[in-house]
C-alpha cells in the first residue's frame, strides 16, 4: 500500500511540475517585435511574422541591416524559395512550438533558402569575395540582406538563374541525401512517388544523373512535365495504383507516404529499399498525422523484413551543395520553378503553396 501511495504521489508531482513548466514556458515565450519599436539605424526590408497564424501574419518591415562576423558573409538576396517547413513554422502546430516558441515564434524571420550576391566578407573568409554569386540557405532568407556562415553556401553555376538557384538548398539536399540513404547506384530501377513537387522534381533528375531507370508517379497535369525532366516511365496515380503493377524496383523514393507497408513491399525487389522522404501536401491536412505515424511504423517493422524502410533528416552540407552545383553546371539538373512572386506578395505566395498543388518550386524575388 505504501509503494502504491508513493507511486501515486510521485506521478502527481511530475504532472504538476510539467504543467507548471508548460505554463511558465508559454508566457515567457516572446520575440523582439515589441522591443524593436524604434526605427532602425541602417534599415533594410525583410519579411517577419510576430505571431503564429495564416499567411496574413507575414509582414514586410524595416529591420536593422546585419553585420557579418569573422566567418560570415553579408549577402544581398536576389531570390528565396518556399519549403514545407516554412508553412509549418508560420502556422505553429504544437509539435513545432516546442522548438520554435510556445506562445509566439522566438525567431521572426521567414524563409530558409536563397540565391545571393556577396556584399562583404568577414575577416576569416578567403573562399569568397564581394561580387560572387552563391546559393545556399539561412533562416530569415526572405530579406534584402542576410549574414550567413561561409560553409553554408556554394558558387552558383553561370547557366542557372538566381530564381532557379534560390530553389535548390532544402529540396535539392533532401532529394540527394534521400537517394544516397537508399544506396542509389547505376543500373537500378527507381520509383519516385510524388515526382512533381519541389523535392520530387529534384529527386527525379538526380536519380537520372546516377544512370538509373526512373519511374515517376504524379497526377495527370504533371505527366508531360515529368517526361520533360527525364523520367523513363510515368504513372498517373489518378488512373493507376503503382503498388498494383507487376513492376518491381530496387529503390522507392516515397515523397508522399500514402500506401501501406505491405503495398510498398510488394513492388520492391529482394533487399530493396523504400526511402521515407515526405508526407505529401505542403499545406496542413488531416492526412498528414496518419502519414507520419505510418512512416514511423514502417521504419520500425522493416527491421524484421528483407526490405528496408529508411528514414533520414536533411542536413546542411556544403559538399552536397557543391555536388548539386556541379550537376546543374553539367545540365543534368535544372530546378523547376513554377511561379515567382515579388517580396511584397510573400503572403500570397505562401497561400498558393499551402494549397498543396505547386509544381516544382515557388520562389520569392527580392529587389
Amino acid at each position: 500500500m505504501t509503494i502504491k501511495r508513493a507511486f501515486k504521489w510521485t506521478t502527481l508531482l511530475i504532472l504538476v511540475a510539467l504543467a507548471a513548466w508548460l505554463f511558465i514556458a508559454y508566457w515567457m515565450s516572446t520575440n523582439d517585435c515589441n522591443r524593436n519599436a524604434a526605427a532602425p539605424t541602417n534599415p533594410m526590408k525583410a519579411i517577419r511574422y510576430c505571431e503564429y497564424g495564416s499567411p496574413d501574419v507575414l509582414k514586410l518591415e524595416d529591420v536593422e541591416k546585419p553585420m557579418p562576423k569573422d566567418d560570415e558573409l553579408l549577402v544581398r538576396v536576389r531570390a528565396a524559395s518556399l519549403n514545407f517547413i516554412d508553412a509549418g513554422l508560420v502556422r505553429g502546430p504544437w509539435v513545432l512550438r516546442l522548438l520554435a516558441g510556445l506562445r509566439k515564434p522566438e525567431f521572426t524571420g521567414f524563409g530558409q533558402d536563397f540565391a545571393v550576391v556577396v556584399e562583404a566578407v568577414g575577416n576569416n573568409v578567403t573562399e569568397f569575395k564581394p561580387g560572387d554569386e552563391v546559393f545556399g540557405g539561412k533562416r530569415g532568407s526572405v530579406a534584402q540582406y542576410v549574414c550567413v556562415r561561409k560553409d553554408r553556401v556554394a558558387l552558383k553555376p553561370a547557366n542557372i538563374t538566381f530564381e532557379q538557384a534560390g530553389a535548390v538548398k532544402h529540396a535539392g539536399l533532401t532529394a540527394l541525401q534521400g537517394l544516397r540513404t537508399g544506396k542509389i547506384h547505376p543500373g537500378q530501377k527507381v520509383l519516385i512517388n510524388g515526382a512533381s513537387g519541389g523535392v520530387g522534381t529534384f529527386a527525379l533528375q538526380i536519380a537520372k544523373a546516377f544512370d538509373t531507370e526512373v519511374t515517376a508517379v504524379c497526377s495527370t497535369r504533371n505527366v508531360e512535365m515529368a517526361r520533360t525532366l527525364g523520367a523513363d516511365h510515368v504513372i498517373d496515380y489518378t488512373k493507376e495504383d503503382f503498388t498494383k503493377t507487376e513492376e518491381h524496383y530496387d529503390l522507392l523514393f516515397d515523397n508522399v507516404n500514402n500506401h501501406s507497408m505491405t503495398e510498398r513491399r510488394r513492388i520492391l525487389n529482394p533487399d530493396g529499399i523504400c526511402v521515407l522522404a515526405g508526407i505529401g501536401s505542403a499545406g496542413p491536412t488531416q492526412e498528414q498525422l496518419g502519414r507520419i505515424v505510418r512512416g514511423l511504423g514502417a521504419g520500425l517493422w522493416s527491421r524484421f523484413t528483407d526490405h528496408k524502410f529508411a528514414q533520414y533528416t536533411t542536413r546542411m552540407d556544403q559538399a552536397d551543395l557543391k555536388f548539386l552545383s556541379d550537376l546543374m553546371a553539367q545540365g543534368k539538373v535544372k530546378p523547376f520553378v513554377e511561379k515567382t512572386y515579388p517580396i511584397t506578395e510573400t503572403a500570397e505566395a505562401l497561400r498558393y503553396f499551402e494549397q498543396g498543388h505547386a509544381r516544382g518550386k515557388i520562389v520569392i524575388t527580392v529587389e
